[in-house]
């Protein structure tokens, strides 16, 4: 049983790489791309039934806390924890195990995103109650996912020894992590059976979790202890403001799991999981027509166009592509995105080209 897991879901990110979609005021996990429900809704949704609402915290920003609230309310108000500003995912696990500690000694949390896709929930509650028994033995577990493609936009985690099967799933020490490959090395990784992708889901005691922070990263674990009285509490003092602010921006990755001898990596296959990285991702999570074009909330007229994706924010507005073939268009009120397939990985170059020329009404 996991009467002792807690999901803590990541929900303060900025989200450009879905530009013009998303924006700094509404990020990807806030937007309904896939149906009528955020990624945000998505994400808690497939925890329905496996972990209660009550045991189910949020850590976000100051200015997306409400609208978080407004879209899951059945999760208590005190359960949104704000990060006052942005410092890292090292910070934000840091803050969660700290709150959650006090609440229950023996917690294990299952640190999770806002905005990724899984389609097989069973097979994914199965993955979380088999990383629940490796935290249990003391291990920072991580969801490994099993390559489907040569990915350059993701990182990869060799397994090394075993450490046992739990409810079917087998569970290894960390070899060691790989940072985001050019394709050469992509395409040698994905033929290795031992390898892979690095999901971002973690899961963890978290006195285990404290306690790898002390030792890895002792200047964030001094805050976190001198901030101990107000966490849960009050995030938006003066005086946890100030200390907050000082923290040095670190991520999970390089500064606890890429260090820790307690790594263990956990490899999921077929769970149907999909980061929604780019506009290009769309190809791999939903269903094209019959010509290979996938329109989303878009009016649209295809004359000999193929295997392209249409998206609109402004389903009135007529969109015609006329002998198109492996483009990406993507339209808002106020900008429209053209790109060709295989590019989207981009827009994060092209935010910032916005960022740099002033054009801050985009971003």
């Amino acid at each position: 049983m996991t009467h002792h897991l807690y999901a803590v879901i990541m929900a303060g990110g900025g989200g450009t790489r879905l530009w013009p979609f998303s924006r700094q005021k509404t990020p990807k996990q806030l937007i309904p791309l896939f149906s009528q429900r955020s990624l945000f809704q998505v994400a808690v949704d497939r925890l329905d039934g496996f972990i209660p609402a009550e045991r189910i915290f949020v850590v976000t920003i100051a200015a997306q806390v409400e609208v978080l609230r407004q879209q899951e309310p059945q999760i208590p108000a005190h359960n949104f924890l704000i990060e006052p500003q942005p410092r890292g995912t090292a910070a934000v696990v840091a803050m969660a195990a700290g709150v959650i500690h006090k609440v229950d000694s023996e917690a294990v949390l299952a640190i999770l995103t806002a905005d990724h896709l899984i389609a097989d929930i069973a097979g994914f509650h199965l993955h979380l109650s088999a990383a629940y028994e490796v935290a249990q033995k003391g291990y920072l577990g991580t969801l490994g996912i099993k390559p489907t493609f040569p990915a350059t936009g993701y990182g990869y985690i060799e397994s090394g020894e075993a450490i046992g099967t739990f409810t079917g799933i087998q569970a290894f020490v960390v070899k060691r992590f790989i940072e985001k490959p050019d394709e050469m090395v992509a395409r040698e990784l994905v033929k290795k059976d031992h390898l892979s992708w690095n999901s971002g889901m973690f899961i963890t005691r978290a006195d285990v979790a404290l306690g790898e922070v002390e030792k890895l990263l002792p200047e964030l674990h001094a805050t976190i202890q001198e901030l101990q009285p107000m966490l849960g509490v009050d995030h938006s003092s003066a005086e946890f403001i100030k200390s907050w602010s000082e923290i040095k921006p670190q991520t999970i990755d390089y500064g606890i799991m890429e260090r820790t001898r307690l790594a263990a990596v956990l490899p999921a296959r077929n769970l149907g999981w999909n980061d929604v990285g780019s506009w290009d991702s769309f190809f791999e999570v939903t269903t094209p027509d019959g010509d290979g074009n996938i329109v989303v909330n878009a009016r649209h007229v295809g004359i000999a166009s193929r295997d392209s994706l249409v998206v609109s924010s402004a389903p009135e507005h007529l969109i015609v592509t006329l002998g198109m073939k492996d483009v990406i268009i993507v339209h808002t009120p106020d900008a429209t995105l053209v790109c060709p397939r295989g590019e989207s990985q981009r827009v994060k170059e092209l935010v910032n080209y916005l960022k740099e020329n002033n054009l801050t009404l985009f971003t």
